[in-house]
């Protein structure tokens, strides 16, 4: 399993039109082969700052399989004007302790 993170800064003052607008774009990530499931918390020190926690069977599910599939476009319009800044996106593998 693939592990998908990135810190969200959302535009302060947006959290609610973001979270409406993650709840309308999540079928479109979930169609995708290889997901197994997303988180996004809310940060307890920074309101307008958000975890995301993608699962995938494999990296090449989300780089390939999502980020070039149809429904990817939609997703960026409906939530990547949120972002200030860009949020760097990163992958981990498995876990080092059990």
């Amino acid at each position: 399993m693939v592990i998908e993170s990135a810190i969200l800064s959302v535009i302060p003052g947006e959290e609610a039109a973001f979270e409406d607008a993650l709840r309308t774009a999540r079928p479109l990530i979930a169609a995708t082969p290889g997901f197994i499931g997303i988180e996004v918390r809310r940060c307890m020190e920074t309101a307008n700052r958000y975890l995301l926690l993608v699962r995938w069977e494999t990296l090449e599910a989300h780089t390939v399989g999502f980020r070039g599939s149809d429904r990817f476009p939609r997703w960026r319009e409906l939530l990547h004007h949120f972002y200030d800044p860009a949020p760097l996106v990163q992958h981990y593998g498995d876990s080092v302790v059990d």
